[in-house]
């Protein structure tokens, strides 16, 4: 009897929308569903990720941490971990590393922690608090991982980690579904406008209200504009009230949570993100793929995805201004975004392709389930 393949057990905060939990997503449905097997551990609640895993074997355990301090839900992490007795744990952000010294001591033999973005409240991971936790914590960790250059350099320096205990792996996007051909989708009244579009969640390390406010000045400038963002989330009140108050109201469109992001992007002029920070944003990558022009901050991976002025333009993070004149450039030559939008197209097929990101985890795996018996063992 060939015995079971090594389970992997994903923990992380909770399996909502979002570029970590896609990417999570994107892991499970596409590496050999012989050679691993895999659970998902969220430290709170579930979510609509869970529901785009195409493997009926992987189960999602939700252990409903309670606002602030709950002891009581890592000691049920403890439990479930010495139920499910995982060959590797891979723990994400620093909600995730907290699990890192329970596997160690439910005997999880291969422990990896990964960082995949930042909050607006420690926007360059600086925070004394946090700081002491990630170094308290680094010994119970084996490997770790990060998505960019950026944050490499970030996880050596902060964390004083050797340079041979960090991989890096840059996200991969799935060029086949998002594309530059297909259905497109636009705002109804929108035909003849200029349309602009982020797609992500409607947080403050997004700065949606910096976005909002370039594009406000665009239309002081007598610029037909229109903005799209594809998605939702906590500040989506806070956004459409300001909209309105800059009197946009009906020239900004929030679609709400939805299945048709690569219809959404392939309807927008121009794609722009306003992020005070990033990690490796995954929609970026979409947006490119897609075929569009990406006017970015520059900040964290930011710049490692764009090409300035080869596949769009990079502006100081907060600066509206610079965020307006970036996107009037691109509004005003439709030959530059063309040829932009296509060199973003070939650019991630050639560098951020997703089968070349799961060749790359599955390498990081396999390296770190070496030892622990024949291909396939448990």
């Amino acid at each position: 009897m060939n015995a079971a393949p090594p389970l992997i057990a994903h923990v992380l905060h909770g399996f909502g929308l979002g570029g970590l939990e896609n990417g999570v997503v994107n892991l499970i449905n596409g590496l050999p569903h012989s050679r691993y097997r895999h659970a998902v551990i969220c430290l709170g609640r579930s979510g609509a990720a869970a529901a785009r895993l195409q493997r009926r074997d992987v189960p999602v355990f939700a252990l409903d941490k309670r606002p602030g301090k709950d002891p009581a839900v890592y000691w049920r992490l403890w439990r479930l971990l010495r139920r499910l007795r995982p060959a590797l744990l891979h723990s994400r952000n620093l909600a995730g590393l907290a699990a890192q010294p329970l596997a160690w001591l439910a005997g999880v033999p291969r422990r990896l922690h990964s960082e995949h973005g930042w909050e607006l409240a420690d926007l360059g991971g600086t925070r004394p608090r946090h700081r002491r936790l990630r170094r308290a914590l680094k010994p119970f960790v084996q490997r770790f991982l990060a998505l960019s250059r950026d944050q490499h350099a970030w996880l050596c320096r902060d964390w004083g980690l050797p340079v041979e205990r960090v991989a890096q792996i840059y996200n991969g996007v799935d060029s086949h579904r998002f594309h530059p051909e297909g259905p497109r989708r636009r705002p109804c009244g929108t035909e003849g406008r200029a349309l602009i579009g982020c797609a992500g969640r409607l947080e403050g390390i997004k700065a949606p209200l910096v976005l909002l406010e370039a594009c406000a000045r665009l239309h002081a400038a007598g610029r037909d504009v229109h903005l799209l963002w594809i998605g939702d989330g906590r500040l989506r009140g806070a956004f459409e009230a300001r909209a309105a108050a800059l009197g946009l109201a009906e020239r900004v469109t929030v679609t709400g949570l939805s299945e048709a992001v690569p219809e959404w992007l392939r309807g927008l002029d121009v794609f722009a993100l306003a992020s005070f920070n990033e990690g490796v944003s995954n929609t970026v990558l979409e947006a490119m793929a897609c075929g569009l022009p990406v006017v970015a901050t520059r900040v964290g991976g930011n710049p490692e995805l764009v090409c300035e002025g080869e596949t769009g333009l990079l502006v100081p993070a907060g600066d509206a201004a610079a965020l307006a004149e970036a996107l009037a450039a691109y509004l005003d030559d439709a030959a530059r975004c063309a040829a932009h939008g296509a060199a973003g197209r070939r650019r991630v097929e050639r560098c951020f392709s997703l089968a070349g990101m799961l060749e790359a985890y599955q390498a990081l795996y396999d390296e770190l389930l070496r030892g622990l018996g024949p291909p396939g063992s448990g």
